[in-house]
């Protein structure tokens, strides 16, 4: 019995199988107007996307010169018994042609499916895009698929369709995040110890936890449906109410993924610092500079019998403190140095028509400390861009 269900289902295949796909088509010449594309080229593009679609034996157009001798010209065939005659010429079962007119500020695409026995419209199509003539390609393949119930990427679609409302996107799989940034971090270790540290003793005295102020240039280098990499600038300033001026500069390296908009960015932070090398006294708990635990530990040995004649040359030799016992910390006393961080950074964008809010989270930090926070932006799109042109 299981034999015999197989050997039907082989039987059905071959019989169905093979009679959709040995039906045959042709395209012919698509009208054009105003987007600077003969109906030949036309015809030539909608010819190579129906054969990427693999659902008929495509005649190319060597094929039909050479079938179509009796018709005097068809390169202006476009109407239905012009299409159904040179479709019974070639011996096709389809027909396909159409037409591809600038309106306007869009673009329209129609196509059209011709039954050439019977002599009537099979499917018809009409889409409106943007006017964006290099992406007539993308425009056909659309319609097309769309027309023959096949698979589309939505996302191009969309993109690409024309829309009275204002585009946010300039490039397939493209959000420019350009804005201003606001958000908050927090502290963690050395660096919370400078925060909180008191002024007598270098540090800034002031709560763990500062806002920050920033504006993020974005420059997309490489672009795609659903994944985009960003090279980002951002100078931000921290702690301004706090009486604070931290000024930063953050290169970065970012991707954006999908219509989602999640994002993922990292690279290095440039900004100022001031250092102070000396001892951390265990016993009193009392950070001394390079220069006093010296003096300290000269003076107590100074003040031993036997080291220091009552005239002031030395009875014995004296050996300094090793400087292996000395650190480095965040001190407002210390020297002002060029100072580097480490960013990584996470988040989303939220749209709402044309407006665009990122979200992220960050750390940022190096051995001496880091921050944890977060920040918030906004980006609007006040007009209409191409889908690939640039806009910063």
């Amino acid at each position: 019995m299981k034999t015999k269900v197989i050997l039907i289902n082989l039987i059905m295949f071959a019989l169905f199988g093979q009679n959709a796909v040995s039906q045959t088509a042709a395209v012919a010449n698509l009208s054009t107007n105003g987007v600077g594309m003969s109906p030949e080229l036309a015809g030539k593009l909608t010819r190579i996307e129906l054969i990427n679609t693999q659902k008929y034996i495509v005649l190319d157009e060597f094929d039909m010169e050479s079938g179509i001798e009796q018709i005097e010209d068809y390169s202006a065939c476009y109407g239905k018994n012009c299409l159904t005659a040179l479709g019974e010429a070639l011996k096709v079962d389809y027909i396909f042609s159409g037409s591809i007119h600038a309106l306007g500020n869009k673009i329209v695409v129609h196509l059209k499916m011709i039954d050439v026995k019977s002599k009537s419209v099979y499917k018809t199509n009409t889409l409106e895009f943007d006017d964006q003539t290099e992406e007539i390609s993308r425009m056909v393949e659309i319609t097309l698929k769309e027309m023959l119930g096949l698979e589309i990427n939505e996302e191009t679609k969309k993109r690409l369709i024309f829309q009275e409302e204002v585009i946010t996107s300039t490039n397939v799989g493209r959000v420019n995040n350009s804005g201003p940034r606001f958000g908050v971090a927090v502290p963690g270790g050395g660096l919370y110890d400078f925060f909180t540290r008191d002024e007598r003793n270098g540090g800034l005295n002031i709560i763990p936890a500062t806002t920050n102020i920033g504006y993020q240039f974005e420059v997309q280098y490489i672009g795609t449906e659903n994944f985009s990499a960003l090279f980002e600038v951002i100078p931000n300033v921290a702690g301004m109410e706090q009486g604070q001026f931290i000024p930063t500069l953050n290169i970065l390296n970012g991707f954006r993924f999908g219509q989602s908009g999640w994002e993922f960015a990292f690279g290095p932070s440039f900004g100022g610092r001031r250092i102070l090398e000396g001892y951390d006294n265990p016993v009193d708990g009392v950070f001394y500079t390079k220069q006093e635990w010296k003096d300290i530990k000269y003076t107590e040995w100074a003040a031993e019998p036997g080291n220091v004649h009552p005239d002031g040359y030395w009875l014995e030799n004296y050996t300094p403190p090793s400087s292996s016992i000395y650190t480095k910390r965040l001190d407002t006393r210390g020297d002002l140095e060029f100072n580097t961080n480490w960013v990584m950074a996470f988040g989303r964008t939220f749209k709402s028509g044309a407006l665009n809010i990122p979200v992220n989270v960050y750390y940022s930090g190096n051995k001496f400390g880091g921050v944890l926070g977060g920040s918030v932006g906004f980006n609007i799109v006040k007009q209409k861009k191409s889908i690939n042109q640039q806009s910063f």
